[in-house]
């Protein structure tokens, strides 16, 4: 009988089941934090295009406007935009824009709200001479 009490087989199976547990978690958590990353890298690339057509054109007008709609189609998100100056950008004069974009992770089924803006800046230099 005080064989059977001292007996430790089975003594695994709860490691087992927390460490799946906790390997679960690990992914749900990645699931959903991933994505922000992918999102991270569209916000930044959204900027790099929208300075990159200013600086081609040299103004912030009609053509970068055209660019900003393209690129949101593109990319399925509609950030914000704003620009360090509108209008014609002589050559070698610095624009800068920035774009924000709100995220929210809301983790394990809405337990847990977590709101934060994605923000990228690009500038270049206006690469047309205007008289």
């Amino acid at each position: 009988m005080r064989h059977l009490v001292k007996n430790n087989r089975g003594e695994g199976y709860i490691d087992v089941v927390v460490l799946v547990l906790c390997a679960m978690l690990v992914i749900a958590l990645a699931v959903k934090v991933f994505p922000v990353f992918i999102v991270k890298q569209q916000v930044d690339t959204f900027a790099i295009e929208l300075v990159r057509e200013a600086e081609i054109a040299g103004r912030v007008g009609t053509e970068t406007n055209r660019r900003e709609l393209l690129l949101r189609e593109k990319t399925g998100i509609t950030p914000t935009v704003s620009w360090s100056k509108t209008g014609q950008v002589q050559l070698n004069e610095e624009i800068t824009v920035t774009v924000t974009y709100p995220v929210n992770i809301g983790l394990f089924g809405g337990f847990g709200s977590f709101p934060f803006t994605l923000r990228a800046d690009a500038s270049g230099k206006g690469e047309v001479y205007w008289k």
